[in-house]
């Protein structure tokens, strides 16, 4: 953060030579923006993240923090740096994002996870993404493929697996990623708050929602390292917690949704390794049977994973390739077992099926008497 450019656009010196519409921005000055970071109890990295983004090479830039309920020292850490900080009971990300919108003033919002160690250039390239093309309503970014903080191999395989399928999906997609992720402030007006009673697949909902008024990007230059799960058991329950839902997201006609293609786990993928799960269970009974179906399912699992799967290779070396590999399968065959559920669930629940229909209904969060602005 930059004290010789404030957010007070009469200050700025910089020059402009073109007036953008969609933020109404003088001629003069560039777009302001702000970085909003929600957390709940991550001091272990804030400090890293707010230290990245004080390092940002765009200059016009507030830094809003919303402490979501933290129990940790999370308040203290935020509090060594130039930032407003924003104090609530806790009320999950999407609540905390919220918030953060309205105790902002810049043209731009720059969500960004407080796991998240920003590239120097990031915002400035996510502005000039947003600035060449009015018809971006958002700019995603993706993962490093080394972890902010290495725990093991776990983790390992799960950053290198996010910035694969990232850099895949790069371009045009309907999924918001607000993990790392710029709009336009009217963008998000127009679009609506993010949905407060989704504590999980709030980026896929809102996704979809904008999509349907603007154009969602995901640019694989604007990276960050993300410190991610490094436990299997927390890495399976958090992938199943978040796939039930997704079903009936994806089985909804009326509206715009991500395409099947551009999930994390690909469907082909994730159908090998339930009808290899669906071989494990069998081989009791029938032997023959279930152990065709374990190798049918394995090797459609490996076909439609090759590419992957060399990228693990040649990014963790061939030793430690039998063991991504297998972490890999593991979480998809989760996956697989989650769809199962949701479409169960879908089947039999009206509620289940309308989970994502309508506009959001924001609960709002009130800042506590605490709440301190720097900056």
């Amino acid at each position: 953060m930059n004290p010789e450019n404030p957010m007070n656009p009469e200050t700025s010196t910089d020059p402009e030579t073109s007036v953008n519409p969609r933020t109404s921005m003088s001629p003069r000055r560039p777009p302001t923006v702000s970085v909003i970071i929600p957390n709940h109890n991550y001091a272990r990295t804030l400090r890293h993240c707010l230290q990245a983004v004080v390092e940002q090479t765009y200059p016009h830039i507030e830094i809003v923090v919303v402490d979501d309920g933290s129990t940790d020292e999370s308040p203290q850490i935020a509090g060594e740096f130039p930032v407003r900080l924003v104090r609530t009971a806790n009320g999950g990300v999407s609540a905390a994002r919220n918030t953060g919108v309205r105790h902002s003033t810049g043209d731009i919002l720059f969500f960004l996870d407080s796991d998240i160690a920003l590239r120097p250039d990031a915002v400035r390239i996510a502005v000039d993404v947003l600035e060449a093309d009015p018809g971006v309503g958002f700019v995603c970014g993706i993962y490093d493929s080394v972890p902010l903080i290495d725990d093991g191999p776990v983790e390992r395989y799960k950053v290198l697996h996010g910035h694969y399928w990232r850099r895949r999906t790069a371009g045009s997609v309907k999924a918001a990623y607000f993990s790392i992720g710029a709009m336009p402030r009217n963008a998000y007006h127009r679009a609506g708050p993010l949905d407060e009673s989704l504590r999980d697949t709030e980026d896929v909902e809102y996704g979809a929602r904008l999509a349907a008024v603007s154009t969602v990007l995901l640019d694989p230059r604007i990276v960050g390292r993300h410190d991610d799960d490094d436990r299997l058991g927390t890495l399976l329950r958090k992938q199943y917690r978040r796939s039930v839902p997704l079903v009936a997201l994806f089985a909804d006609r009326a509206r715009d949704r991500p395409q099947l293609s551009d999930t994390a786990y690909r469907p082909t993928a994730v159908a090998g390794t339930s009808l290899a799960l669906a071989g494990l269970a069998a081989l009791p009974l029938w032997p023959v049977a279930g152990a065709a179906a374990v190798v049918a399912g394995l090797g459609a699992f490996a076909v439609e994973e090759r590419k992957l799967l060399r990228f693990l290779r040649s990014a963790a070396g061939p030793r430690a390739l039998p063991l991504m590999a297998g972490l890999h399968a593991l979480v998809t065959a989760a996956t697989g077992v989650a769809a199962l559920e949701g479409a169960a669930r879908w089947a039999l629940s009206p509620a289940f099926r309308h989970r994502y229909r309508g506009a959001p209904r924001p609960v709002g969060s009130t800042a506590s008497p605490g709440t301190t602005g720097h900056a």
